[in-house]
């Protein structure tokens, strides 16, 4: 064959690949997909996952089908998805652990980089800091700090390595103080002890909070987004109770397995991006205190390796580390 005849050939089957990775996202999804939350049920990161599964089964005509693989800070659920095949049909919806964890396990089984191929952010949410009624006299950060300072203080999150988590990190990585933290498999056991004055304050995903906040059971103390949210407008940020540029988000992302066609890939995420674009799922959204964020694959890539970059400082500097 000529220098000529295999330039065309290699020209010929690039075309056909091409051809054939058009096809097969035109085709995608043939059957079910399978979404892992690495999560108990119940939490966030699930109510995040349900809401899609009603729209993309709409869109598809084939289940999106739901997954609750929890265990060690959501590292066993992500892991498996790692290893799954890149075709399209095993999909993960994360957190902000998923960017965090690398730096706070000594072995997470997965790596962020290299075994992943980001899709979507779906958006995110913030951390209240809440009390138990019982704890009197601790209504703000500043109450907080100074009890620290003079006492033992535990906080309940909803497990190592989720936004609850770090929050309380960050916070004691900036002022200096102890403070123990008690991690629980989810949101709703987390939350039970803090009602149940088990664990007397609690760094919690917002949307498992309001209600019992609603009801006079939990006490707000403030939030770690950047402004106050419309639905706890009385409620300060930390940022402005006294710690400026304090900010963690509750990241809910969507990945898959590296080696997936970027064609199903931009499928993926056009698909998703269309349907929280719909009013009944941007209302459902908002009503559990989640912004929607529908970023690119490239800018959710460059969002990983900010955070990724951000928490291994944090963790370094707290101390923080599970063996």
């Amino acid at each position: 064959m000529t220098f000529r005849n295999s330039i065309a050939a290699a020209a010929v089957l690039a075309c056909a690949a091409f051809l054939s990775a058009q096809a097969q996202a035109q085709q995608y999804p043939a059957k079910p997909v399978r979404m892992i939350v690495p999560f108990a049920a119940g939490g966030p990161a699930d109510l995040v996952a349900r809401l899609l599964s009603v729209k993309l089964t709409e869109t598809w005509g084939h289940s999106l089908l739901i997954e609750n693989r929890g265990g060690a800070g959501g590292n066993i659920g992500t892991a498996a998805v790692g290893r799954a095949a890149p075709d399209g049909y095993t999909i993960l919806l994360t957190t902000s652990g998923f960017m965090c964890n690398p730096s706070l396990y000594k072995d997470v089984g997965y790596d962020p980089f290299k075994d992943f191929a980001p899709v979507i952010v779906v958006g995110n949410s913030a951390t209240i800091v809440v009390r138990h009624p019982s704890l009197a006299g601790v209504n703000t950060m500043r109450d907080i700090e100074q009890l620290a300072r003079t006492s033992k203080v535990d906080f309940a999150t909803p497990g190592i390595g989720l936004a609850g988590h770090l929050s309380g990190e960050l916070f004691k990585t900036i002022t200096g103080v102890e403070m123990q933290s008690i991690p629980f498999s989810g949101a709703g056991p987390a939350i039970a002890a803090v009602l149940a004055g088990q664990v007397k304050l609690g760094f919690m995903a917002v949307p498992s909070t309001v209600p019992h906040i609603k009801s006079g059971k939990l006490v707000p103390i403030a939030v770690t987004s950047p402004q106050r949210l419309a639905a706890l407008p009385d409620v300060p940020t930390v940022a402005e109770s006294g710690y400026p540029g304090f900010q963690v988000d509750n990241m809910y992302g969507v990945l898959v397995p590296a080696g997936t066609p970027p064609a199903i890939v931009n499928k993926l995420h056009d698909d998703i991006a269309q349907a929280l674009a719909r009013p009944d799922l941007k209302a459902a959204l908002e009503a559990a205190t989640i912004d929607i964020v529908a970023n690119t694959p490239a800018e959710f890539a460059r969002y990983i390796e900010s955070e990724h970059t951000k928490w291994a400082k944090i963790v370094k500097a707290s101390g923080a580390r599970v063996e």
